[in-house]
């Protein structure tokens, strides 16, 4: 009991900024359970959810849709989007698989990575604003509904992200050691399954009572299959995947499960543009 509440801690320690501390004890711990991911994922989207209720019904949606996206990255600081950064810059690099490597691994800055975090924001940014608008319609315009169901999917971000990043590390190649590496040598099958079991009991029971439970598992299937989309990327890329690989996964994956939410909705508003 006490290296399991270690390892929990620790995964506090490691995907967020909660000063709970960190040792290389605890991350060893930690990274021998790694389907305690989901449940990490499911304590900062509840966290997340918290703060996205109370800023839904205390200020105008635009104001909103951005202090969420702050406390967002507040609350998991800036790993994973510096691994989009990275990765941006990687792929957007021009010549063999070595030259493109060297840009993944560099500490500087360039534009590719400079286009990556900025769509990603934006994208982040207004999938919130959009589901915040189509849940009031689906809402009958009544806020605290409206807002009950912006914490839920939340929470379904949160954990299908985490869900992304353990796909990432249970199907990818490390092509160096490092954070990655270990997460992929211990990301065992079994593992996998336990922890996509538990994202998908929380998934289904996040909009249930909302009657809208399947919303939750199509959001999920949706950001694994953006995982697989990065890691094909990456394989084509670099050979393989480490650490800023999985953090993409991260932030894609929390972005792609909004989306879905917004899809679905919008779908039950009336329908989705392109299918009227």
């Amino acid at each position: 009991m006490r290296s399991f509440l270690l390892a929990l801690r620790s995964g506090f320690g490691f995907l967020s900024t909660i000063p709970v501390g960190l040792t290389m004890e605890g991350l060893d711990e930690f990274f021998k359970r790694t389907y305690l991911h989901i449940l990490v994922g499911a304590v900062l989207g509840l966290l997340m959810g918290v703060f996205a209720f109370l800023s839904m019904m205390t200020l105008p949606q635009q104001i909103s849709a951005i202090m969420i996206v702050i406390f967002v990255y507040y609350l998991t600081g800036l790993n994973h989007l510096d691994g989009l950064a990275d990765f941006g810059d990687g792929v957007t690099a021009h010549g063999s698989v070595e030259k493109k490597i060297r840009a993944l691994k560099d500490v500087a800055l360039g534009i590719g990575g400079v286009g990556f975090c900025t769509m990603g924001i934006l994208a982040f940014y207004s999938s919130i604003a959009s589901l915040q608008s189509e849940a009031l319609l689906w809402a009958d315009n009544s806020m605290r509904t409206a807002a009950a169901i912006l914490f839920s999917s939340m929470l379904i971000a949160e954990v299908s992200a985490m869900q992304c990043m353990l796909t990432i590390a249970a199907f990818g190649k490390s092509i160096h050691e490092g954070l990655g590496s270990i997460l992929v040598q211990n990301t065992t099958f079994p593992k996998y399954i336990v922890g996509l079991l538990g994202s998908v009991v929380i998934c289904s029971l996040a909009l249930l009572p909302f009657g809208i439970w399947y919303c939750g598992i199509i959001a999920l299937i949706a950001s694994i299959i953006s995982a697989f989309l990065v890691l094909n990327i990456s394989n084509r890329h670099f050979g393989g995947m480490n650490g800023d690989v999985i953090g993409t996964s991260n932030e894609v994956g929390r972005t792609i499960a909004l989306i879905m939410i917004v899809l679905v909705l919008s779908y039950h508003n009336g329908g989705i543009p392109w299918m009227l």
